[in-house]
């Protein structure tokens, strides 16, 4: 809701220009998910069951709509699946981290919802779809399942080798500064710059690879040994 507040010492905190524009950009958003009932009612089972599905929904209209988008400008889908739908689906996480680290005395809580964010994403959202595709599957059409990766086997390798550097900058930080966040102004703005390079070096050697800009046959050559190592009986004898 949209009001002036009133702040710890009694002064009333008018709104800001921003807030108000905000507040009218995303008034659609508001008004859908005014249908949630409150989480009082039914012991808070109604409020987290059509979360959940409004949330569903959401996620499949950004997920349209950056596909959509992403075939306008002639981008292959596993580029704009790391880029767009992945900013589109992660910013929130950035957001509530970000609250988290003001509001909570320890990391945990920010440092927590971007690993289990991502242990959701990987573990129930991957995994929930292909079991019930591969019993779908085989109750249908007696087969097994399988879709071929493409290029997914090397934007993971190269996300866990970023993702180990973030893990050792962490481990810095709590030998250096006493804890995963904060410190002093030089040891926090290199910390943003690290994470912001690691990001822009996993985005950019996945894109290259998607487009195999660089030499084809080194690109083939790794992507193929990843692929073999995935699922060496497909690939036996080649």
């Amino acid at each position: 809701m949209l009001h002036p507040t009133k702040g710890e010492d009694g002064e009333i905190q008018d709104i800001d220009a921003i807030d108000g524009m905000m507040h009218f950009i995303t008034i659609g958003w508001k008004l859908f998910f005014a249908l949630i009932p409150p989480a009082h009612k039914g012991g808070g089972v109604p409020c987290l069951l059509i979360s959940l599905t409004f949330i569903g929904l959401v996620t499949y209209v950004v997920g349209e709509f950056a596909n959509l988008f992403g075939c306008v400008l002639g981008i292959k889908p596993g580029v704009t699946a790391i880029t767009f739908v992945a900013l589109g689906t992660s910013l929130p996480d950035t957001f509530a981290s970000m609250t988290a680290a003001q509001q909570e005395k320890y990391a945990d809580a920010a440092v927590g919802n971007v690993t289990g964010s991502n242990s959701v994403n990987v573990f129930l959202g991957l995994g929930l779809p292909w079991v019930i595709a591969c019993i779908y599957e085989n109750s249908v059409n007696g087969a097994g399942y399988f879709v071929p990766a493409g290029s997914l086997g090397f934007s993971v390798v190269v996300f866990v080798v970023c993702a180990l550097c973030c893990i050792a900058c962490l481990l810095v930080r709590r030998w250096k500064v006493g804890g995963e966040l904060g410190g002093g102004a030089n040891g926090r703005m290199g910390t943003l710059v690290f994470m912001v390079v690691l990001w822009l070096i996993y985005i950019t050697m996945s894109i290259l690879q998607a487009y195999k800009v660089g030499g084809k046959e080194a690109w083939a050559g790794l992507t193929f040994g990843i692929q073999e190592a995935e699922c060496p009986a497909r690939y036996k004898g080649k």
